[in-house]
């Protein structure tokens, strides 16, 4: 693989990192980039590490997901060289952001974690946040590990309803 290839690969990452206002998972990058058949999974792996290295983009680990943000030297170094990503691929980029949007921001603002606690139990966080601003956080303490896994599974999936729930009660539902 030329430097060319993999400077072109790093460029894409950063340009999808500038289009969108929250982070990127990796899954959420690899999809596209693969799914367009730019590049192999381990180009890939290798451009997210160099950029990681440089300190283009900022990783953060949050349970088993890796979301990645831009950084201000990536934004520069995107400003710089932003020239060399063609017409097509930012159409391609665009198109998927369009097609995606929700979906991909539903998964990175509504997110659930756990950690051991005491007594050997277990703290389950779950949170919404919209425009990083977090609407909900709710800490739930737990007796198994089992629990704490399966809460966080299905917290993705029923997060709004029980934003809604939550709201209705406090808030009255006659308001």
């Amino acid at each position: 693989m030329s430097d060319n290839h993999l400077t072109l690969y790093k460029l894409i990452i950063l340009f999808m990192l500038d289009r969108v206002d929250f982070p990127l998972t990796t899954s959420q990058l690899s999809q596209f980039i693969l799914d367009k058949g730019y590049t192999d999974y381990f180009s890939f792996q290798q451009a997210v590490s160099e950029l990681e290295d440089a300190e283009f983009i900022r990783a953060e680990q949050i349970r088993n997901t890796t979301q990645y943000h831009l950084s201000p030297e990536g934004k520069e170094a995107l400003d710089l060289f932003e020239y060399k990503i063609s017409a097509a691929i930012k159409d391609d980029v665009y198109n998927y952001f369009t097609a995606e949007q929700i979906h991909l921001r539903n998964e990175v603002e509504v997110y659930a974690t756990y950690y051991p606690a005491k007594r050997q139990e277990y703290m389950v966080q779950c949170t919404i946040l919209e425009r990083n601003e977090t609407m909900l956080d709710l800490k739930i303490n737990v007796p198994t590990l089992d629990q704490a896994t399966m809460i966080c599974d299905t917290w993705q999936e029923k997060s709004n309803d029980i934003y809604q729930y939550l709201v209705n009660q406090l808030w009255g539902a006659e308001n």
